[in-house]
């Protein structure tokens, strides 16, 4: 048996595959305090109590995530170059919002009292300016020990060029006996050996801050459960890893849980034939969105609470808008639905556990979208009486009747999901109308085709088993590796092919990376790149390493930007390696498809006027097709077809939700 995992803020979903017996799915609150408890009894759960069958678990995680946001990771010391104490603080001095007039600057992770400068220079070729001086960086490290700290993030000027100072660092630190393991030094030559000394010193403070907590609760983990189950972990490109290289790439698990729905959802969709799709990921506490054109595109850098953290990850764009999501009336008098979110304990208030403020699922459960005695396949009953007191209140702080404040709430909902897909699609130059919507989670077939008319989208195609897609994409995602090298230079044939040399070093390390996850030869695949630029510009695009890679960057540039500068010299920044070992996956089989009208159950009046027709999605054989109005249950979601829409279930057993 080998599991899926993924832990959210509301639910924990679980799905597991056996070659003989195929998939099993289960849903379960999340224990926030705790998060591995409710993922351990999910794994009890789904193996019948008999965790010993479980030869794989891959666990998506939010434990680095909640970490950095919460700030509560690891006591942490910085040790840079001389004259670079304030490197975290002064940043790039950008301004988050350019009419705020009182911004939000994030604090560093590391306060300045435990940042050090360290006596050496190397030149911009790693040439030695000013040897290590290691009798100054002894004082230094006597203030290290003194200060107790659980990792050490060591950020010296070039050393992506030249790494010995720093492991010259990393040996004096271990001699002394500072820390007691060796992961718990971050070399930034190890992490990002790349130029831009913020972004670099930033992304091993992030490293250096969650690589302790990580390590604890992978221990915890790999403690719980059988010697012989093999426990890998999600990582934000879409690629999971075994559990040991955790320690060396704890950051690699930060936004790793929506990388596992983006992996899923196109694995899914490819198979059924459509391989450019937008999802949206509706769960209890947030949706994510994500634009997929041929192949998942990891962008070059990221933010963590306003941390830039310039790692490889999938395009994902996350806004405060869930189940759970609380809705309020601002100063300005106006409706918000989110960011706040009512999470698993006390939840919203239909939940029965005390939640005495209005979310989205309770407006929902309002018009009559959830069902009271269907929710999580009938295990968990909705109290509706309490999402009507909830709900009453605002209904008279905005003046309208119950149901049209329901209404609003879901509309505003909308709005906010609106803006985030448009900030992945027109703001990334694709028209959305060209894409299918793909929607999955908890939430999200719930408010999908209301989306999908706002952005003018045709179709929506909504999976066999929605709300556990995340953990389904563990299940489906392979090993990933990556390594890069910044190389600076003017971009010619004769500069292309002479990095051939640096790319063979970067695949060697990627394929024995590969061997050391236990992929076999044959099931490694490798893609080689450049990241290249026009000179003088401060940013750059991935390319496809090449003997064509000039002409390559001139219309990618042109498609990016909308022109091209063909007279302009252009640079290559970064050679990068990633490297791909195949996993085994579910099979997913079509099945005959006899056209037929579906059999509904039911009937109900909707709050909105009108009659709901009512399907079960077990219920529904492929080839059915229906009209909306009608709602579809199912153990893991809800969908909602709205008048005007059609539906089918295809081959593949997806419901396919198409305008009239």
């Amino acid at each position: 048996m080998r599991a899926g995992v993924d832990i959210g803020g509301t639910f924990t979903d679980l799905v597991s595959y056996e070659s003989d017996g195929g998939l099993a799915i289960h849903k379960l609150l999340s224990d926030p305090q705790r998060p591995e408890r409710s993922m351990l009894a999910g794994l009890a759960a789904i193996a019948s109590g008999d965790i010993s069958r479980l030869e794989q678990v891959a666990h998506g995680s939010t434990v680095a995530t909640n970490a950095i946001l919460e700030r509560k990771g690891a006591r942490t010391a910085l040790l840079t170059s001389a004259g670079f104490r304030d490197l975290l603080f002064i940043g790039r001095q950008d301004r988050p919002a350019l009419y705020d007039i009182h911004p939000r600057i994030p604090a560093p992770l590391i306060p300045r009292e435990r940042c050090y400068e360290v006596e050496e220079r190397l030149d911009f070729r790693g040439d030695v300016l000013l040897p290590l001086d290691l009798a100054q960086l002894d004082r230094v490290l006597d203030r290290v020990a003194e200060d107790q700290v659980d990792s050490i993030a060591v950020c010296l000027l070039f050393s992506y060029v030249n790494a010995d100072h720093e492991q010259l660092i990393k040996r004096r630190i271990l001699e002394r006996g500072i820390v007691a393991e060796a992961w718990q030094i971050v070399l930034s030559s190890d992490v990002l050996p790349e130029f831009r000394e913020y972004e670099r010193a930033s992304t091993i403070a992030l490293e250096a801050y969650v690589r302790p907590v990580m390590s604890r609760y992978i221990g915890e983990l790999e403690a719980a459960l059988p010697v012989a189950t093999s426990l890998r972990i999600m990582k934000s490109d879409g690629g999971v890893m075994r559990a040991g290289r955790v320690r060396r790439q704890a950051i690699h698990t930060a936004l790793s849980g929506p990388a596992a729905g983006v992996m899923g959802a196109f694995h899914l969709a490819s198979v059924a034939g459509y391989d450019r799709i937008i999802t949206l990921d509706m769960g209890g506490t947030s949706t994510d969105v994500a634009l997929v054109a041929g192949e998942p595109q990891p962008r070059a850098e990221s933010a963590i609470d306003g941390l830039p953290l310039r790692l490889r990850m999938l395009d994902i764009e996350t806004i405060g808008a869930g189940g759970g999501s609380i809705a309020r009336v601002d100063a300005g008098g106006a409706l918000r639905v989110g960011p706040e979110s009512a999470g698993a304990n006390p939840g919203p208030a239909v939940y029965g556990l005390g939640g005495a403020r209005v979310t989205l699922s309770d407006a929902n459960a309002i018009l009559g979208r959830l069902d009271a005695e269907r929710f999580l396949g009938g295990n968990m009953r909705l109290d509706l009486a309490a999402g009507e007191r909830a709900l009453a209140g605002l209904a008279r702080q905005i003046g309208l009747n119950m149901v049209d404040t329901a209404k609003g709430v879901v509309e505003v909902a909308i709005v906010n999901i609106d803006r985030a897909i448009r900030h992945v699609s027109i703001a990334r130059g694709h028209d959305p109308r060209n894409f299918t919507l793909v929607a999955f989670g908890g939430a999200g077939p719930l408010h999908a085709c209301a989306a999908a008319e706002r952005l003018d989208i045709g179709s929506v195609l909504v999976p066999p088993a929605p709300g556990v897609l995340c953990a389904m994409g563990l299940l489906l995602a392979d090993v990933a590796v990556e390594y890069s090298q910044s190389v600076i230079r003017r971009a010619s044939a004769d500069a292309i092919d002479g990095l051939r040399e640096s790319q063979a070093g970067l695949l060697a390390r990627a394929r024995r990376e590969l061997r050391q996850e236990g992929v076999v030869s044959g099931d490694m695949r490798f893609v080689t790149s450049l990241d290249m630029r026009y000179e003088g510009q401060a940013y750059e695009l991935n390319i496809p390493f090449g003997a064509d890679a000039i002409e390559a960057f001139h219309v990618e540039h042109e498609r990016t930007y909308g022109h091209a500068m063909r007279w302009r010299e252009v640079e290559i920044i970064n050679s990068r390696v990633n490297g791909i070992g195949a996993t085994d996956k579910p099979a997913i089989a079509a099945v005959p498809a006899q056209p037929h009208e579906a059999a509904l159950f039911g009937v109900k009046q909707s709050p909105l006027g009108g009659e709901t027709r009512l399907f079960e999605r077990s219920d529904l054989k492929a080839g059915a097709t229906f009209a909306g109005e009608a709602l579809v249950y199912q153990l893991d979601s809800t969908t909602y077809v709205p008048p005007g829409w059609r539906a089918r279930i295809d081959g593949y057993l997806n419901l396919l939700l198409e305008r009239a």
